[in-house]
């Protein structure tokens, strides 16, 4: 915890941006084995399954506040077919 974001720098720069780096690249070769040499079935799980990992880091880290305060919590552009994450 720090008084402004230069505070957690050092975590972001050398443990989370490269373990997030990790993780995808574990992903897109593990769909690259799984779906072979259809390109277009690739490109499909790769969106697919990118769409997955923003959907849950927007899940973890996203702590329910948002600027401005939204009545429900849940921002007027957020898609309603998406869950909200808390909610």
């Amino acid at each position: 915890m720090g008084v402004n974001n230069a505070a957690n720098g050092g975590f972001l720069l050398f443990l989370f941006i490269p373990g997030l780096w990790a993780l995808l690249v574990l992903v897109w070769v593990a769909v690259g084995v799984l779906t072979g040499s259809r390109p277009l079935l690739h490109a499909f799980a790769l969106v697919v399954t990118l769409l997955a990992v923003v959907w849950c880091v927007i899940t973890v880290f996203w702590d329910g506040a948002t600027t401005p305060s939204c009545p429900s919590g849940v921002p007027p552009w957020w898609p309603r077919f998406i869950p909200a994450p808390g909610f």
